[in-house]
């Protein structure tokens, strides 16, 4: 008796499977140790790079700790504790955290008049390619405020350049680069590339008060009237914020019409 189609697919099925069957443990025979032991090393090698993120959030939190003990120790005169905790982390810590011990390290050197020193942290800072760039260009300022005696005009202003002239984005240290620059320029005599800059810091919202004063009086010593700047774009923001609750007043009057 003839077999049904549905006999025949069923038998079809069945040596179907057998045959991957047969295939699996070819393979299981000729490559199983290999299989089993590729899966083991992926579950050790993620379970190792698990552990490995785990030290380094503790570790980091330890320096993060280690460094705010140091701040401390600084503000309860404690200069020598501080500086051997600031070694530790200068000496091995996460590149962040190695960085701003360095650049206290430095401060630390410049109070006590080693401006030479000082200056040599801070560039040992801003060479190290594995910190971000907006940390890299403060330490930057940083050196060539420690050497501008040492330096000439043009030089500051060389080095400060693309700082200055940072566009998209602009340098989170525009205003202080700026001025650094603009001195630069004032002594050499170029008189209106510093005014300009000047004006430029002073017109700066968020700028330290210190720093907006002293633009502001540079800027119109040499001829620009950053004062009347300011007001201009101080008058033209109130406007522009009066103006929408002035519209919304107007417009019931108006459906009421």
């Amino acid at each position: 008796m003839a077999l049904s189609p549905t006999n025949d697919a069923a038998l079809l099925q069945e040596v179907d499977e057998a045959v991957r069957k047969d295939r699996l443990d070819t393979i299981m025979n000729s490559y199983g140790r290999w299989i089993i032991g590729g899966v083991l090393a992926a579950v050790l090698a993620f379970g190792g790079y698990l552990y490995w993120s785990h030290r380094q959030d503790v570790a980091r939190g330890e320096q993060a700790e280690e460094l705010i003990a140091s701040f401390e120790k600084l503000s309860t005169n404690q200069p020598r504790a501080a500086a051997t905790e600031l070694e530790k982390i200068a000496a091995g810590g996460e590149p962040a955290y190695r960085a701003v011990a360095m650049m206290q390290q430095a401060n630390i050197k410049a109070q006590n008049g080693d401006l030479k020193a000082a200056a040599a942290l801070m560039a040992k800072v801003a060479a190290d390619t594995k910190l971000d760039q907006a940390l890299r260009d403060l330490a930057l300022i940083r050196q060539t405020a420690f050497e501008y005696d040492s330096l000439k005009p043009a030089a500051v202003i060389a080095r400060m350049k693309p700082l200055v002239d940072a566009k998209d984005p602009v340098s989170s240290w525009f205003a202080s680069a700026a001025e650094l620059s603009a001195t630069a320029h004032y002594q050499l005599g170029q008189y209106d590339q510093a005014g300009a800059l000047y004006g430029r810091i002073a017109k700066l919202p968020g700028v330290a008060k210190s720093l907006q004063s002293r633009s502001v009086q540079m800027a119109g010593m040499l001829g620009v009237d950053a004062v009347t700047d300011r007001a201009d774009e101080s008058a033209a923001k109130d406007q522009k914020g009066n103006a929408a609750p002035q519209a919304a007043a107007a417009a019931p009057v108006e459906e009421a019409k």
